[in-house]
């Protein structure tokens, strides 16, 4: 049976990092502090991330894949927070220190994408897929340590967030009105 190679799951890497630190603070006397973001979106974000390639599928008319039928729970969290928290842990010597950056606000994904749509004006083409096997059907951050530790308080609602970034697509990629709507 031949052997396939593989990248290890993005958890994997991220904890192995952490304990790499983890390793030079106790050794070295490194100042590590860890941020683990929760479902980054806004301007400028990743052409690969949902939030994107919903309003892309919607412009272009391309399907896109939607997983569980959007039965997931996320923590969406408007990278203005996820900036916030960033600038917090620069100004603080924490030692090593793990901290969650997010709203602590899970949502459901199919509401996400249904926020989306109604701004949009149309549905996204979707296909349905079955959950990954390495992903989890609920997840958001627990801020406690970042608001105790950083002052860290997530400002801009999903709402907000969805607005925003909608009004940032339209003016930097094109309405998706015009092919999905």
């Amino acid at each position: 049976m031949p052997l396939t190679v593989r990248s290890p799951p993005t958890p994997a890497s991220k904890r192995s990092a952490e304990l790499l630190g983890h390793a030079y603070h106790h050794i070295h006397g490194i100042d590590f502090t860890a941020l683990r973001f929760f479902t980054v979106y806004g301007a400028r974000g990743r052409p690969d991330m949902l939030a994107y390639k919903l309003l892309d599928a919607i412009r272009t008319g391309k399907a896109m894949t939607l997983y569980n039928g959007g039965q997931m729970h996320r923590d969406w969290t408007f990278v203005s927070d996820i900036v916030q928290g960033v600038l917090a842990a620069t100004d603080r010597r924490l030692g090593y220190e793990i901290i969650n950056i997010g709203r602590g606000e899970p949502v459901l994904l199919a509401d996400f994408v249904r926020s989306i749509e109604a701004l949009a004006g149309g549905r996204a083409p979707v296909t349905t897929e079955p959950m990954m096997r390495a992903d989890v059907s609920y997840t958001y951050a627990d801020i406690s340590k970042a608001r105790k530790l950083l002052g860290y308080e997530p400002k801009v609602s999903v709402g907000d967030g969805v607005q925003q970034f909608f009004d940032w697509y339209c003016r930097a990629v094109g309405s998706p009105k015009l092919v999905g709507g």
